[in-house]
């Protein structure tokens, strides 16, 4: 059955044609975006959701999207979806971060100018038929101090931009590496020398706790005089009543905002200041943006409703098309792994300890955590899958921990895990052979060569004779087809294993008629997706 999404905002028909290409079905439905209660309504049956910015993607909406597997929004803001319920509901957050960055930085550069020249003021007066050629008295950019917050994407088109406009360029941004601010031509210095040293200021980083007001009265106040702010980034970045208060007496010179705390803005502080340029969010208003970035959540929600890559995602780890050709029967494992430890522990679980050896520790260990945690959790809550997993195991206080080794023993590659709980810890490791299909190699330190099924039986217990027979007696009187088995066991202390590979989901009464024989130390029924 093909997936289905729907789109309820304005997208180019390009867009939507991409989905009916890849063979998705794909209901149009511009408009629905803003009619949250139909929206609701019809959510819970489709797989994908298509936005811009008109929709919300709330919990309560969320509540009801059953089968929703993705949300992709078409721009770079997701302010307008709750990111936190969506992971708790196992559902990709997509954004688009580089269909707008161009056009984005070029509002900022244009902005930048329009302040320096007081242009809409200049225009308007010149509109209204007066001559004031003297009032406008502007600055020029060369040989200024551009101090930019934020030196990322948008942020480095700004900083390459400011330089080939021969201005003299400071960044302040706590991940940009030496390497990378030489390679873009700017200066890497913390905030405060940013502050005094800046002849203007731009802003590019998104809206979080660590960064909301991070131009606040305090921040404002240590500028140098006459300074100019842009903030074509996000509303909340710059403390506006702050702001407003040092244009008017002067310390700062000018200002240019296409973002506001509170959107739409039709009223705020700075609004009918001199020499403040307003624009109503349209960063990314270009037609080339529109369509970049509408081709692109097309393209990402197609690629991984139909192939499990996972792209430019805010809650999940990346996984490129590649990347889910050769990790996808590793993902499968490291589940299968958590599965199997995750069906034998009833107790909390403290730690999560996740082995990757040889091939697979170059891979994509982010995404098999997340198998490997879906697993676990999928024991307990069927509804778990790799989104919500890290969140549930979070909240939780599970702590999670990754170890690479290089290649040791008979297998290029394999992935060892092992779960701690206040009473013991258990550890599966496993590999993947060269036909692609996942295996058991040890279980409890007891090396095995197990395929994985459907419906297993898993037992430990003393090395003794008669524990084959007494299977195979106890399942053939109740009835109960045994396709295969897989034995071990541990020469050094006598411990043995046991794995069954059953038709069908072994009966109660047998599991307990087994119990009763009082050789087993375990008798634990599995189950595995297979398919």
């Amino acid at each position: 059955m093909a997936p289905k999404v729907l789109v309820s905002d304005k997208l180019s028909e390009t867009a939507v044609q991409i989905f009916r290409d890849r063979g998705i079905e794909v209901d149009f439905e511009p408009a629905l975006g803003k009619d949250k209660d139909k929206l609701a309504e019809m959510i819970g049956q489709y797989d994908g959701l298509a936005i811009r910015s008109a929709t919300k993607v709330t919990e309560k909406l969320l509540e009801n999207a059953d089968n929703l597997k993705v949300v992709g929004r078409a721009g770079i803001g997701t302010d307008n979806v709750d990111k936190v319920a969506a992971s708790k509901k196992g559902v990709i957050v997509m954004n688009t971060p580089f269909g707008n960055m161009i056009t984005t930085a070029e509002h900022a550069i244009a902005m930048m100018f329009a302040v320096a020249r007081q242009i809409p003021e200049a225009s308007a007066s010149t509109h209204a038929g007066k001559w004031e050629k003297s009032k406008f008295m502007g600055v020029e950019l060369t040989a200024k101090t551009l101090g930019v917050i934020g030196a990322g994407n948008i942020g480095g088109i700004v900083c390459e931009r400011a330089v080939g406009l021969k201005m003299k360029v400071v960044a302040y941004d706590p991940f940009l590496s030496e390497e990378r601010a030489a390679k873009l031509g700017v200066e890497k210095v913390e905030l405060d020398e940013l502050l005094t040293r800046a002849d203007f200021i731009t802003l590019h980083v998104p809206f979080t706790e660590q960064t909301k007001s991070i131009l606040s009265r305090e921040a404002l106040e240590k500028t140098k005089k006459g300074v100019r702010i842009i903030n074509c980034a996000r509303g909340g970045l710059v403390d506006e009543a702050a702001l407003a208060e040092l244009l008017t007496s002067g310390h700062v010179a000018g200002a240019a905002f296409d973002v506001f705390a509170e959107e739409p803005a039709t009223e705020n502080p700075l609004f009918n200041l001199p020499n403040v340029v307003c624009t109503p969010h349209l960063g990314a208003s270009t037609t080339e943006a529109q369509e970049n970035v509408a081709l692109q959540v097309a393209e990402q929600m197609s690629n991984y409703l139909l192939t499990g890559a996972v792209e430019n995602a805010l809650n999940m780890p990346s996984v490129t098309a590649e990347e889910a050709k050769v990790m996808g029967p590793w993902v499968k494992l490291a589940g299968h792994l958590g599965t199997f430890v995750g069906q034998l522990t009833e107790e909390a679980i403290d730690s999560i300890e996740i082995t990757y050896n040889g091939t697979v520790s170059k891979m994509n260990l982010e995404a098999l955590n997340c198998g490997a945690v879906a697993g676990i959790m999928q024991a307990t809550n069927p509804d778990v899958n790799m989104v919500s997993a890290p969140v549930i195991a979070k909240e939780r206080g599970i702590g999670i921990s990754t170890t690479t080794q290089d290649k040791s023993g008979v297998f290029d590659g394999y992935i060892k895990l092992t779960v701690k709980t206040d009473q013991r810890e258990r550890s599966i490791a496993g590999t993947v052979f060269s036909d692609g299909k996942p295996r058991f190699i040890q279980i409890k330190g007891i090396n095995i060569d197990a395929e994985i099924g459907e419906h297993m039986l898993y037992t430990t217990n003393k090395d003794v004779p008669g524990i084959i027979g007494t299977l195979g007696m106890t399942m053939g009187q109740n009835d109960v087809n045994i396709a295969n088995f897989t034995l071990g066991r541990d020469e050094t202390n006598g411990d043995a294993i046991a794995l069954l590979y059953l038709d069908a989901p072994c009966p109660a009464t047998v599991l307990g008629k087994l119990k009763d024989t009082g050789l087993f130390q375990q008798v634990r029924p599995l189950q595995f997706n297979v398919a």
